[in-house]
């Protein structure tokens, strides 16, 4: 706050209160010394009152309604002295003309809460609305935390491991031995989890302020809730049911707390953002925030003022309405500077690409200011390449060389590969060598390789787990007749479906899961992969379980234990592609001579895949400037029932392969740290449903 502020004095009185003219430029409730500015907008209504309440009641304490010369252009701003940010609650009423035909749904009886509130009352316990009057309330937030010398760890997209994440169903499992479960201070409990087993970025599920309880039902004596959180109330305030105690005017302190911390454990930390819809729904849902202030503006409409439902949720952000974008580029530089964030990923992106009658645009504004934005210059934004109105742009999303993409080809194309679709070798060969014919063949600046996020899983479906456990979805305890979640799984379940003591099935599907995490793993473009993947964690084959707040969601670390094998191997897999900078980035050529990247089938070199390929192997080479020396990987891969042979590049003199995985080995499959010396001459046999790597070594 600058001393001119600090100078400023009251000029009227306004229901008892000393007020004055505010701060028109900033948006949202911020207090000042003494006193407390609100500013707020509105196109279409005719007045404004503000509503102070005392904390957790439901009837005003005081209504103050802005003076007619409070109001410049749409924009409506009081400072209120003698106000104590916490010892009261706010929130808006706004009178205006109602025409539902047009969009106009102003009504004095609505109370509202401010679209730029920091902190939302009434949501603090999980699973338990606190709204007695069944309204939203804002708090005033101090942000005053000290973030001190801590460094953002600023990773490349080559060198980014991401690992997607539930805050609460992380570690709200009794076995997770966290002292404060399904919260922000829980998750950082485990980040000395998280440094070993080497991931560079967690991204969150969404962690803006929604309401759990929102279609809260019961299905077989199971209550269910929202928990996935994809129906956003406030865009600027943190869950704060995610939070172990109650925070009063200091919401976002433990969140902070926890991006600091990994930060100095070197972790990145992205968002799950949900700028294509809100929790208002549609005709029949509540009055929250903007259709009471604006909803023929921050709504896209039909000609006869109903709800465009490009989001599957019931209504779509009308994003590029400039005053709707200029909210979305004002949230997102708040959380980069008062929360450190370092990306973003954008659910449904696609519709921030939609003009405001929903047709696709050739050069969103949006899309294109939110890559050029300063204050957003290092922050990574990622797109999820479609929406639920039929629009898909994986290869194609607007750019800028800035934005990165969920590559959904990726996953669809090796889950099927690697279930024994070999027929695909040609498009699987494509993905894993970085997605070219989307992306292009420069790596620098968002532009090839590095606009490819490579998955195979994500909440959004089956775990990896399941994805080897069971043919067909199991989502009967959604309550909806298993008709929920997405047929298009491209799973095989070994033989038996769901759980089984059939030791064979087991280690086949153990020896799968292997296969995903090593192509994933030396794969060209940003790995991510879900929480859990990594020790077997399973949802018993619900691949929605948006609503599942319990054992189906959460991660069982008991899990970690048992299947410690398949753990150390996604750790040794990460470490591996950390070591080696051929695999995830395009290097100077090789001394050997070696081109950058090459398929191989049965004899090295012959890199012509066809429908009949069976089996391949793709060759990463370049120079390791800072080794001093030329760094060659080979990722060998059978999907075939039956044994294949794939043909090794002859090395040049003085090098020798060293063979570091092979899935195949013994009964579970087996990872080498030392290397096993390669005395196949020129070519490796793999089993069936093995994949193999292997590195060139120099002798010393």
């Amino acid at each position: 706050m600058t001393e001119e502020h600090k100078a400023l004095k009251p000029l009227d009185v306004v229901s008892g209160f000393l007020v004055r003219p505010g701060l028109y430029e900033v948006y949202g409730a911020t207090a000042l010394d003494g006193a407390v500015n609100f500013t707020v907008h509105s196109q279409g209504a005719s007045s404004c009152e503000l509503l102070l309440y005392h904390r957790k009641e439901e009837e005003p304490y005081a209504v103050l309604r802005f003076p007619d010369h409070y109001r410049i252009g749409q924009v409506y701003s009081m400072i209120v002295f003698g106000l104590d940010i916490e010892e009261f609650e706010y929130a808006y009423r706004l009178d205006g003309p109602w025409d539902p035909k047009k969009g106009l749904l102003f009504d004095k009886k609505h109370v509202l809460l401010d679209p730029y509130a920091r902190a939302v009352t009434g949501q603090s316990v999980w699973g338990e609305s606190q709204k007695k009057d069944g309204l939203y309330h804002a708090r005033v937030v101090k942000n005053n935390f000290d973030w001190g010398d801590a460094p953002d760890p600023f990773y490349e997209m080559s060198d980014l491991i991401i690992y997607e994440l539930h805050v609460r169903g992380f570690t709200k499992h009794a076995s997770s031995g966290v002292e404060h479960p399904g919260t922000f201070a829980g998750l950082k409990e485990k980040i000395p989890y998280l440094k070993e087993l080497g991931v560079t970025a967690v991204e969150l599920m969404p962690i803006f302020e929604f309401d759990e309880t929102m279609g809260k039902r019961e299905v077989d004596g199971r209550q269910l809730l929202d928990y996935w959180g994809y129906n956003t109330v406030s865009f600027f305030a943190p869950n704060t049911s995610y939070t172990a105690a109650e925070e009063y005017n200091r919401e976002g302190r433990e969140l902070k707390e926890l991006i600091r911390e990994l930060h100095l454990n070197g972790i990145e930390v992205i968002l799950d953002v949900v700028f294509n819809h809100t929790a208002e729904g549609n005709e029949h849902g509540p009055f929250i925030s903007f259709k009471g202030f604006d909803n023929q503006v921050y709504y896209m409409l039909t000609p006869d003022g109903y709800y465009y439902n490009f989001s599957g949720c019931g209504n779509t952000l009308n994003c590029n309405h400039p005053v709707v974008q200029e909210m979305i580029v004002e949230c997102l530089r708040y959380w980069v500077s008062q929360y450190r964030v370092d990306g973003f990923r954008f659910d449904l992106a696609s519709i921030l690409g939609r003009n405001e009658d929903g047709s696709p645009m050739s050069n969103p504004p949006l899309l294109k200011r939110l890559a050029f934005d300063p204050l957003l210059g290092n922050t990574k934004l990622i797109a999820e390449a479609w929406d639920a109105g039929g629009l898909y742009q994986v290869g194609s999303f607007p750019a800028w060389k800035r934005w990165a993409e969920w590559n959904g080809k990726y996953r669809d194309t090796l889950r099927s590969f690697l279930k024994g679709e070999y027929w695909l070798a040609p498009e699987a060969a494509s993905r894993i060598t970085g997605s070219h014919d989307l992306y292009g063949q420069s790596g620098s600046g968002y532009s090839g390789y590095n606009s490819s996020v490579n998955f195979l899983t994500c909440h959004d479906g089956f775990t990896l787990r399941d994805l080897y456990s069971y043919n067909q979805k199991h989502n009967e305890a959604n309550g909806w007749n298993n008709t929920d979640g997405t047929d298009d799984n491209r799973s095989w379940n070994c033989g038996a479906e769901g759980e089984t003591e059939d030791p064979e099935v087991n280690r086949l599907r153990l020896r799968l899961m292997k296969n995903a995490c090593a192509v994933l793993m030396c794969s060209r473009g940003t790995p991510m992969f879900l929480a859990g993947d990594e020790f077997g964690n399973t949802q018993y084959g619900n691949n929605n379980a948006y609503c599942q707040d319990n054992e189906i969601s959460w991660l069982d670390w008991e899990l970690l234990q048992k299947n410690q094998e398949l753990f150390q191997f996604f750790r040794f897999m990460i470490a591996f592609r950390k070591r080696h900078p051929a695999v995830t980035r395009e290097l100077p050529i090789a001394m050997c001579g070696f081109p950058p990247i090459s398929c191989h089938k049965e004899n090295a070199w012959d890199g012509n895949l066809t429908s009949d390929t069976k089996a391949f192997g793709v060759l990463y080479a370049g120079y390791d400037g800072e080794r001093g020396q030329d760094d060659l990987v080979c990722l060998a891969v059978n999907p075939w029932w039956e044994e294949a042979q794939i043909g090794l590049a002859g090395l040049p003199e003085g090098y020798s392969w060293q063979l570091c995985v092979c899935t195949g080995a013994g009964e579970t499959g087996e990872f080498y740290p030392e290397g096993i010396p390669w005395t196949g001459q020129d070519r490796i046999s793999l089993k069936p449903r093995t994949v193999a790597v292997l590195e060139a070594r120099a002798h010393k």
